[in-house]
This record gives C-alpha cells, sequence and structure tokens, in this order.
C-alpha cells in the first residue's frame, strides 16, 4: 500500500470513541468518510443515552455497542477487535475521538505517515489548547510514560493516532478507562515500535475549570494510575 491509497483510506480502519456526543458525531463521521472514502468508519459507542449510537448510523457508520459502560478504554478496545476482524482485514487503524466535529478531517497526516513509514504510531498534539484544568493529570501522565519506557511525550493522553494493525494488535488489550492511551503508548514503545507526534489544528468538546471538569480530571487520574500500576 502506497502514501496515496493510505491517504485515501485503503486498507483503513478507524474506530471513534464517543459516549453522549449525539450533537457532534454526524459531523464527526460525515469528515472522516469525506477525508478518507476508502476506510470503513465503526463507531465505539459506550451506552450514550442521548441517540450516538442512532446519529452514527445513520451518518454512515458501523456501531459497536454493548449493553452497559465499559468505559473508554473498554468499548473502544472491542471495536478494536471488531475492526481486527474485518474482512479483508485492514492495514492500518486510525483512532479518534467522537467529539472532533468537522475538524477530523484534518487527522489524514497521521495515517499518510503511518502509510509512508515514518513511524509505527503516530500521535495527534492539539496545535491549540482549549480548557484544561491545572495540568496535574497531564503532568502525571508525561511522568507515568516517562518513568516506564522513557519516551518523552507531547501529548500524552491524545485519542487520535494512527498504526499499524500489527501495532493495535501488540497493545490490546488497552488499559481501562482514561488510562487507555497511556497503556498503549507504554506498550508499543516496549514491544519496540517507533513513535512520533503531530501538531495538528483540531478541535474538540474541552473541560474547563468547573466542577464537572474537575470531576472528569479527577476520574482521568485515576485512571491514569491504575495504567501505570498495572505495568510497573
Amino acid at each position: 500500500m502506497g502514501p496515496e491509497d493510505a491517504e485515501k483510506g485503503e486498507g483503513l480502519a478507524v474506530v471513534v470513541a464517543a459516549h453522549n456526543e449525539a450533537d457532534r458525531i454526524a459531523a464527526t463521521v460525515a469528515a472522516l468518510r469525506a477525508a478518507l472514502p476508502a476506510a470503513k468508519v465503526l463507531v465505539a459507542d459506550d451506552a450514550s443515552s442521548d441517540g450516538t449510537a442512532e446519529v452514527a448510523m445513520a451518518a454512515g457508520a458501523e456501531v459497536v455497542r454493548r449493553g452497559r459502560s465499559h468505559g473508554k478504554g473498554g468499548n473502544a478496545g472491542a471495536a478494536a477487535e471488531a475492526a481486527l476482524s474485518l474482512r479483508p482485514a485492514p492495514r492500518l487503524v486510525l483512532l479518534c475521538d467522537g467529539d472532533l466535529g468537522a475538524s477530523a478531517a484534518k487527522l489524514t497526516p497521521l495515517v499518510a505517515a503511518v502509510g509512508k513509514g515514518e513511524c509505527d504510531l503516530a500521535v495527534a498534539a492539539f496545535s491549540r489548547r482549549v480548557g484544561g484544568g491545572f495540568g496535574v493529570a497531564l503532568g502525571f501522565a508525561h511522568w507515568a510514560i516517562r518513568s516506564l519506557c522513557g519516551a518523552e511525550t507531547e501529548a500524552p493522553i491524545s485519542g487520535q493516532r494512527a498504526m499499524r494493525a500489527e501495532v493495535l494488535r501488540a497493545v490490546l488489550p488497552f488499559a481501562s478507562g482514561y488510562g487507555m492511551e497511556i497503556g498503549m503508548t507504554v506498550d508499543a514503545v516496549r514491544a519496540g515500535f517507533t513513535l512520533r507526534e503531530y501538531e495538528l489544528d483540531l478541535e474538540h468538546r474541552a473541560t474547563g475549570r468547573t466542577l464537572a471538569g474537575f470531576l472528569h480530571r479527577a476520574r482521568q487520574l485515576r485512571d491514569f494510575g491504575r495504567a501505570h500500576l498495572a505495568r510497573r
């Protein structure tokens, strides 16, 4: 598969992680299908209660959903397993979050980078920071990855990642919950795969310095800690 094929989505499966993203998932799926027309798009719906699954299907995605919430890592992992079971089997897999909206179309450089052999695992770093707290959870993520595998990362918890299928097989099962990305990075580097980050102009639903935002980051930090302890 050449770089041009990769950029069109040939041999590519896309796994979109989503939970209660009914207002953004259609735009995300539409952007992915327009930018990567040959790709198979699967939405990993983590037991959304707002109709995310139905909106995603109407937008043209295949939905992987279980009866109850399994957290981001558990549900995205199930969808990733489903993606690897597709026939013909994908050679590349793109993971992304369901709240990217139209900016999901800007993920193509990740796919192209892996397709051209620049790296085995390409991760998007957001060029613009929106929202966020005081940096405690993010700082822990940087430290956890560095302490476990020596990698220095700019975007340790970015969910926007392209990789070769063999990389995905090596990092499954994902760490539970929000520890998914830390676990994936550590497992890939330890397995000898190359990682590279790319700054992209992406947009997402940011959490600010509100009660809901701090509770979200507390759950993140809990899951980060679990992923770290499981890999010590």
